[in-house]
């Protein structure tokens, strides 16, 4: 009976899995090509990539908050109607009448604004390494383009609640597109489906965020994940891709056979490995599990101890002064703040969007890549540097420097007026 159990169980994990448990190389190796979901793994990887310097996790890191997003996101949509007499109600039924719903809901507010925030470094790190440059220049593309699909996803989720908060900052967001030159007004009117933020806007945020966003976002992750091992991994820098001589095979161990038939001369022996290279199954996977244990870890503390905001029911009556866009925005309204709509708040930011796209392009050299701060690389450090700090700042300034009348303020300093009716 014991042997039929054992047999009947062995079938079944040959079935799902097609390969024994991991105990050898071999093994591991068929780990990696035989489950779709780690295929996209290299079955080898440098052992100098695991250390936690190389990456910070940032990529990962913002996978798994997308990962989150999706699992909150889902169990927020059995509570969530989308419509301008129910949304907000909703809102207060996940705080005070659904199980854990405050807590989903912080969650899910939480990992949207840190993606935000990890996409960007996770940018500035593939920058600091220069680990854009070829054959990687499409991926820093990719990237480009996932990190404008970030600030969309929580645009159009931030709508959702529909209380004055994400009422008048998507009424902001919504005037800064209507400013574009000759298809402002169109581009406004496909964002909110009218004048007004309403109900056509709060629909057309609910299916983009839920749907369309979503969907391009996962594909164009898992491309970005292909092409990273298609284009050799994480780069290195050109004195790590040459072994040293203690890493170097043995003349000794070599076969003389070749792939189709004996040939003359030898190889080195299949079963055998560079020092400096080591298998993927366990090392690299246990890392990318507890990475994400941690993630959810931080993300589940945050969200018991800090709340998601939630204002007043949204009044186009009643004018928040001063009426602020999503913190990611900010930068952007302090720039419209200071000339004309259009060339601070069009212009400016996508001549910044063009010119990230071509960074790979205009820089053709190898030396320093993979390396952080290389010193040949100092001024394009400095330029990259002084225009994030630029970007950083502009967000502080509009998030805690900005008051009514969007008058300059310490953030310490107290408000001499309130709303305006």
């Amino acid at each position: 009976m014991i042997t039929m159990i054992n047999e009947i169980s062995s079938r079944i994990w040959k079935s799902i899995f097609r390969h024994m448990w991991p105990v050898n190389a071999r093994l591991r190796s068929e780990v990696i090509i035989s489950n779709v979901f780690l295929h996209i793994h290299p079955v080898k990887i440098y052992k100098d990539t695991l250390k936690i310097t190389k990456t910070f996790g940032l990529g990962l890191i913002s996978f798994y908050l997308f990962i989150i997003l999706t699992i909150t996101g889902i169990l927020l949509m059995f509570y969530f109607i989308p419509h301008t007499e129910q949304a907000y109600h909703n809102m207060h039924d996940l705080e005070f009448a659904v199980s854990f719903g405050m807590i989903i809901r912080n969650m899910h507010r939480w990992a949207a604004h840190g993606m935000v925030a990890m996409v960007f470094l996770h940018m500035c790190r593939v920058f600091y390494t220069a680990a854009y440059r070829e054959p990687r220049e499409f991926n820093w593309v990719l990237g480009v383009i996932l990190f404008l699909l970030t600030l969309l996803l929580s645009l159009t989720g931030y709508l959702l609640p529909w209380d004055q908060l994400a009422f008048w900052a998507t009424t902001i967001v919504s005037r800064i597109v209507g400013s574009t030159l000759f298809i402002g007004e169109k581009l406004r009117y496909l964002f909110i489906g009218g004048t007004i933020v309403g109900q056509n806007a709060l629909i057309r945020s609910y299916v983009l965020h839920v749907v369309l966003l979503p969907f391009i976002t996962g594909i164009l992750i898992v491309v970005h994940f292909w092409r990273i091992r298609k284009d050799g991994g994480l780069a290195r820098s050109e004195t790590a891709m040459v072994p040293d001589e203690k890493g170097s095979e043995p003349i000794e161990d070599l076969k003389s056979y070749g792939l189709m038939n004996l040939v003359e001369g030898k190889t080195p022996q299949v079963s055998q490995e560079p020092e400096e290279m080591t298998t993927t199954w366990p090392h690299l996977l246990f890392l990318e599990i507890v990475l994400f244990i941690l993630v959810t870890i931080v993300m589940m503390g945050l969200s018991v101890v800090f709340d998601a905001p939630l204002e007043e029911v949204a009044n186009p009556a009643i004018t928040p002064n001063p009426a602020k866009a999503p913190w990611y925005f900010l930068g952007v309204q302090e720039l419209v703040s200071w000339g004309d709509p259009f060339w601070m708040g069009v212009f400016i930011p996508n001549l910044g969007i063009i010119l990230l796209v071509l960074i790979p392009y205009l820089d053709r050299s190898q030396t320093g890549t993979g390396i952080w701060f290389h010193p040949s690389r100092r001024l394009h450090n400095i330029l990259f540097t002084t225009f994030a700090v630029i970007f950083i700042g502009l967000i502080i300034v509009g998030t805690l420097m900005r008051g009514p009348g969007w008058e300059l303020y310490w953030p310490w300093q107290e408000w001499t007026t309130g709303n305006n009716h």
